[in-house]
């Protein structure tokens, strides 16, 4: 994906809006999308998620697998983000 280079004029553009509190921003052309478009979104390949660090406690086994199928020491952590991530997903779509 190629990135447009914005101008002085049109970063200063962006800035004054940034700049600008929401209730003096006119959207009233910007048309609202129907309810029923939600159920078609999905998440642009660049999409990076926040993490969040979280304390769990998961069985033992269930860790054990986890660390046998990661091929490094600490990446067993991603895979069960994985698959979570893979759940959650599925979910949304079953009840969209």
């Amino acid at each position: 994906m190629s990135r447009t280079v914005l101008s002085a004029e049109e970063l200063e553009h962006l800035a004054a809006l940034a700049a600008r509190p929401e209730h003096e921003i006119d959207t009233d052309d910007i048309p609202e999308a129907p309810a029923e478009n939600w159920r078609y979104v999905r998440r642009g390949p660049g999409h990076r998620p926040v993490e969040q660090t979280v304390t769990l406690r998961l069985d033992g086994d269930v860790v054990s697998w986890f660390k046998r199928q990661a091929p490094g020491e600490e990446e067993y952590q991603a895979e069960i983000n994985r698959v979570l991530r893979h759940y959650v997903d599925e979910a949304v779509k079953r009840s969209a």
